[in-house]
Order: structure tokens, then C-alpha cells, then sequence
């Protein structure tokens, strides 16, 4: 009778995916303030085998992380299904990106400031959004932003990398500031995302250092043929 009863309960439990997962993740989170104690609790509310999350998650602290994952993948696939972000040149690649993906935080924004509040004075704020490092600095380094000609590809690489990681720092420094906000419809996080990135390509613009450079060449050359 058991093992009969066992298997009815098996049978009439819901086929679940990823989505759910993420939505159970996330009621619960934002009901009790935590995060499930057990995947076992989890299955167990919303009436689901246990084995089924495993498809998709080996533990619960994997499910926070995806969960970034999925507002920066969906981030992207907005962005390249625009013609019109297709034609953009760096700058406003870089702004659009900003405005998309802080769009859509906004619309998790209970959830995501319930779990970046938990860890804002801890390593573990930085562990929580570096999940969508590795493909915003892809982002970043695919946007092909004009830096100066050292002559020297190691120099070049160095700068390279100086340059993502400084525009990560940046992102990271919008997450604190739109998480302090508190202005009608975010709108100073708005003005921040776009004063930040313009300075920020004020900063790379290469064509005044060139000048620079040249005019010193010029006036090298100049005093050398006067000597």
C-alpha cells in the first residue's frame, strides 16, 4: 500500500524547468527574508520531485547565481534582436546595455535588493553579481573600444584588460548607486549611467593623447633640424 502510495504521489507531481525554479527561488526568497533551507523544502511547497531540480542546479547557492545570469543573458538577447542597437558605435552600445539591464533589475528589484542588501558590506555582494562577469567583460572587450597604439602587444593586451576591468569596477558602482536610489522612477540612476559612461569614453578617447604625442614628435623633430 505504501510503495503504491508512493508512487500516485510521484505521478501526480508537476514537470517543472529552470523558470520555476528561479520563481519558486525568488517567492520564497522575498516571503521569508531567506534563502530555502533544503532543496528538500523547496520541492516539497510547490509540490515537485527533488530530482528534477538537479537537472538543472547541483545546490540552492547555484540557483542565485543563475538567477544574475538570466538578467544578463536576457539583457543581451534584447540587444541584439535591435537593428538599431546593431548600428551603434561603442559609446551608445555601452549606454544601451546599461539602460536595458538596470530595466530589468528594476523589474526584480525587491528580489535583487532583498539579496544585494544581505551582503552589501560583505565579499560575498561581489560574489553574488561576479556571475555575469566573464560575459560583461566579453561584452565590453567585443565592443572594440579605440585605445592607443603601444607598439607592443603585451602593453596592448595589459591595456586591454585595464580597460574591461575599469568599465566592471564602473558597473559595479551603478549597482551600489541604483541601489541607494530613491528618486521617482530611478530616474537619477539614469543621469548616473549616462554621466559615468560618457566620462568614462571622455577618459579613453586616444585622438587628444595622439595629438599630444604628435605634436611632441613635431617639435622633437623641429629642434633636432634646428640643431
Amino acid at each position: 500500500m505504501y510503495l503504491y502510495q508512493k508512487i500516485y504521489d510521484m505521478a501526480r507531481k508537476k514537470k517543472i524547468n529552470k523558470l520555476d525554479i528561479y520563481s519558486f527561488y525568488m517567492d520564497y526568497f522575498l516571503e521569508h527574508g531567506e534563502s530555502p533551507k533544503t532543496v528538500f523544502q523547496l520541492a516539497k511547497l510547490h509540490n515537485f520531485d527533488e530530482a528534477q531540480f538537479y537537472e538543472f542546479f547541483g545546490n540552492l547557492k547555484a540557483v542565485e547565481k543563475s538567477i544574475f545570469e538570466s538578467f544578463f543573458d536576457q539583457t543581451m538577447t534584447l540587444l541584439h534582436n535591435s537593428e538599431e542597437y546593431i548600428g551603434f558605435d561603442g559609446r551608445n552600445k555601452l549606454l544601451t546595455f546599461y539602460y536595458t539591464f538596470f530595466e530589468i533589475l528594476t523589474a526584480n528589484r525587491s528580489f535583487v535588493l532583498s539579496v544585494l542588501e544581505r551582503d552589501k558590506n560583505s565579499p560575498r555582494f561581489l560574489k553574488t553579481i561576479a556571475s555575469i562577469k566573464p560575459g560583461y567583460l566579453k561584452f565590453v572587450k567585443d565592443l572594440e573600444i579605440e585605445k592607443l597604439d603601444l607598439k607592443d602587444a603585451r602593453l596592448e593586451k595589459m591595456m586591454g584588460r585595464s580597460v574591461e576591468e575599469s568599465l566592471w569596477v564602473q558597473l559595479i558602482l551603478c549597482f551600489k548607486f541604483w541601489m541607494e536610489d530613491d528618486s521617482a522612477s530611478l530616474e537619477k540612476t539614469d543621469i548616473f549611467i549616462e554621466k559615468s559612461i560618457n566620462t568614462a569614453f571622455d577618459l579613453l578617447n586616444v585622438q587628444p593623447l595622439k595629438s599630444v604625442i604628435d605634436l611632441g614628435k613635431f617639435l622633437f623633430h623641429e629642434k633636432m633640424q634646428m640643431n
